[in-house]
């Protein structure tokens, strides 16, 4: 594979082969990925007749300042390589699959008496995996059945031969219930255990007929050589791989290795299920949301889709059935079943496909519902005359009335408003006192917000007890405004809510979303006060360090912040370096300054 490099405006020289393009940001960021039999013609489409373009291409192509192009020998080496790059460097703009799950698999151990288990983690070392699957149920039916049928070992020993032949190991629990034929105590060959691994190989893969009539044959045999009791044990095998078939077969056992495809899409999203059937059994189902970024079609979503599920379910069959038409890789079709049993599969997974769908639209709606319904209750609960669509809440921070502050919090619509968010020194108060900081702020928001002939809030809340409120309230009555605008406290041990005048605090219960909704504006109007207050705490304590070198004036404090950021990085600067920056007197004053304080 050979890549190149083109400026946006050099798209013409891109090479009329096939090949994966990239497209870059002027910050080297990928902004999409895609694939070409032709990429001079492919490329080219983007960068001529814009105006037909749709606005997100359109956004894309403003976007891109160089393009990266990778030449392959097919289409088909094209196609593998564009979803490996998409899902390694998930683009901007690229369709992107919702479904970050983690599918468990059989793995059979590379051990010299193999167990067989299920595992999340996928190691190549560890032995030889199935999978992944995505109904848990269904994989734990099939070790059920494997378990059940053939008896592999569960231990953990090491049945090496020197062990076996040292008889280090008794028999367990397991070999007098049954379960296991006891090959630690070499009760079982290794040759018989490794025929019992390769049938349960079989079942494992999903074929279960080859076994079956292997069975047939050798219980008709054992009963005509009167070993009726080998017989019943086949016997007993056979019942138990038709009882496994008639729980998985949905159509026709004669259907095996099809892949299904089916999607269905509306305005903004796109849904897919994807089956897999061997043998007439569902081995593999899978239903997801793709993120369309740039408006694609069906036809262009399941072209990508595709091989992304074969690859991740190690499926290699040409043979696709989809519920719309389409032609892909080396000319494969994808084939649209009007009858019979291919019909049925289809209308199945599209079952499937429209449950999906239906099941986000409805979680979509109730995420959408959510703030309304919140809001509605609390409306409820304190017994406002609106729905408080707009709540703002007040929160104080000082620490031993040094560098006293507030905070205020808008949210509006039951979500946080940052825009709306403000901070506030205290001017007219000296010494910690948060019951008239608490007013001087509100008496400042509310008539700013009256002079300015701006819409007041549904609902203020007061992060404290009743002295912060009361003298909120104070302040909303030098304003005229108290009446109007509905006011509570909220205290915080308890989660007490406070109303103005009502000795008696009020209590919503814990599990309340109006109660949280009211606890997260007090915990976010406490971390803006908290933050201002510490950049205040912080700038204080440099401008004061900074403030006793004499000498040193505002300007030059300000270069010095600017160029070093901290006293600390002052303090350990060169002299040459304060030199060039404030010349060499200023320069002399702050070395001499700290190393003063160094040796004090």
């Amino acid at each position: 594979m050979e890549y190149y490099r083109y400026a946006k405006d050099q798209y013409l020289n891109v090479p009329a082969e096939p090949g994966v393009y990239k497209y870059f940001n002027s910050k080297g960021t990928i902004l999409y990925i895609g694939k070409a039999k032709n990429l001079k013609k492919r490329v080219s489409s983007y960068f001529t007749n814009t105006k037909q373009h749709n606005r997100k291409t359109y956004k894309l192509v403003q976007e891109v300042k160089y393009i990266e192009v990778t030449v392959v020998n097919t289409e088909f080496d094209a196609l593998l390589l564009e979803n490996g790059l998409i899902k390694e460097n998930r683009p901007k703009y690229n369709i992107l699959l919702k479904d970050d799950k983690t599918y468990p698999s059989i793995l059979i151990t590379n051990e010299r008496f193999p167990k067989i288990y299920a595992t999340r983690t996928i190691d190549p070392k560890l032995g030889e995996h199935f999978g992944p699957y995505t109904s848990v149920k269904a994989m734990n039916s099939v070790i059920e059945l494997v378990q059940k049928l053939f008896h592999i070992r569960t231990c953990n020993l090491n049945l090496s031969k020197e062990n076996i032949q040292k008889k280090k190991f008794k028999v367990c629990l397991e070999f007098h219930l049954g379960n296991c034929k006891a090959p630690c105590e070499n009760l079982q060959t290794e040759q018989e255990y490794l025929e019992d691994i390769d049938n349960a190989r079989q079942i494992i893969k999903g074929n279960v007929n080859k076994l079956k009539a292997s069975y047939k044959e050798k219980m008709i045999s054992a009963s005509a050589n009167m070993h009726f009791e080998s017989a019943q044990l086949y016997k007993d095998r056979l019942a138990l791989l038709d009882k496994f078939q008639t729980k998985t077969t949905i159509v026709n056992a004669s259907l095996t290795n099809i892949d299904v495809f089916t999607i269905v899409q509306d305005q903004r999203h796109s849904y897919v299920n994807y089956l897999r059937i061997i043998n007439g059994s569902i081995k593999v189902s899978d239903t997801f949301e793709v993120t369309s970024k740039m408006e694609e079609t069906a036809p262009e979503i399941l072209e990508f889709v595709i091989p992304v599920m074969q690859a991740k379910f190690q499926s290699n069959t040409s043979n696709i059935l989809s519920n719309i038409a389409l032609t892909i890789w080396n000319q494969t079709k994808i084939v649209v079943p009007k009858i019979g049993d291919k019909k049925k599969l289809i209308d199945l997974s599209l079952k499937n496909t429209l449950f999906f769908k239906r099941e986000k639209e409805e979680i979509r709606r109730q995420a959408s519902d959510r703030p309304d319904r919140i809001l509605s209750t609390l409306k409820t609960d304190l017994k406002l005359k609106e729905i408080p669509t707009h709540i703002e809440c007040f929160d104080n921070s000082n620490i031993q009335g040094t560098n006293p502050v507030a905070s205020m919090v808008c949210f509006k619509d039951g979500k946080p408003s940052k825009k709306n968010y403000r901070k506030f020194n205290i001017k007219t108060v000296s010494g910690p006192d948060d019951f008239a900081s608490m007013k001087e702020v509100v008496f400042r928001r509310y008539s700013r917000l009256k002079k300015q002939q701006k819409a007041l809030p549904h609902l203020v809340v007061i992060d404290g007890g009743k002295g912060q409120l009361n003298a909120a309230v104070q302040a909303l009555k030098e304003l005229h405004l108290y009446g109007q605008l509905p006011i509570i406290g909220i205290a915080k041990k308890l989660e007490e809510l406070y109303y103005p005048e009502d000795p008696l605090p009020l209590y919503i219960s814990k599990k309340s979303e109006s109660l949280k909704l009211l606890q997260q504006l007090r915990d976010e109007a406490h971390r803006f006060a908290i933050t201002f207050h510490r950049s205040k705490r912080s700038k204080h304590a440099v401008a004061s360090s900074l403030d006793k070198i004499k000498g040193i004036g505002d300007k030059t404090k300000s270069q010095l912040l600017m160029a070093f950021g901290s006293p600390s990085r002052i303090k350990d600067a060169e002299l040459p370096q304060l030199e060039q920056l404030i010349g060499k007197k200023k320069a002399k004053l702050v070395i001499d300054f700290f190393a003063q304080k160094k040796e004090s």
